[in-house]
C-alpha cells in the first residue's frame, strides 16, 4: 500500500454538521471534560471518503459546547484502485492515510470552532492537539 503522501486526493467539501452552545449548562470554575468521536463514510461511486469529527465540552455530563465537522475527500482514480481488494470484496483504507485525513479534519474543526465562538466567552475553549494515531489503530474496511 502507498504512503499517505503518495495517495492523491482533494478536499471536495467541508461541512459544519452540528454546532451548539448551551450556556445554561456552563459553570465558571468547574472541571471541563472534552469528548471526541471520529467516523468515516464512504461513497464508492464518487470515490469519496467523508471524515466526521465531533467534540463535546462537558461539565458533570452536561454538554455546554458541541461541534461536529466533516471533510469530504475525493480520491484519485489510480489511488482508489490501490484500496480495492477483489479477493476479499473489500475497500481497505490504510490507517496512515486515515490518520492524515483525520488530522486535516480536526484542524478544520478547530478553526470553525474558533470562528463560531469569536467574541463570546466560549472562545477560550479550543480543541487541543490530539494524537490521532492512538485513536485510529487499524485500517478501515468497507464492503465492495
Amino acid at each position: 500500500m502507498k504512503n499517505p503522501e503518495q495517495v492523491k486526493f482533494i478536499i471536495r467539501n467541508i461541512k459544519t454538521e452540528q454546532f451548539a452552545i448551551f450556556e445554561e449548562n456552563f459553570g465558571s470554575g468547574q472541571i471541563v471534560e472534552l469528548k471526541t468521536k471520529v467516523q468515516f463514510k464512504l461513497n464508492r461511486e464518487a470515490k469519496n471518503l467523508g471524515v466526521y469529527v465531533g467534540f463535546t465540552f462537558e461539565q458533570g455530563q452536561a454538554i455546554f459546547l458541541k461541534i461536529e465537522v466533516s471533510c469530504h475527500f475525493n480520491i484519485n482514480e489510480d489511488s482508489w484502485k490501490n484500496f480495492v481488494e477483489t479477493k476479499t470484496s473489500k475497500i481497505i483504507i490504510p490507517q496512515d492515510f486515515l490518520i492524515h485525513l483525520t488530522m486535516i479534519t480536526v484542524g478544520t474543526a478547530r478553526g470553525i470552532l474558533f470562528a463560531k465562538t469569536e467574541g463570546t466567552n466560549f472562545n477560550k475553549f479550543i480543541i487541543p492537539t490530539i494524537n490521532v494515531k492512538k485513536m485510529l489503530t487499524k485500517d478501515a474496511q468497507f464492503p465492495l
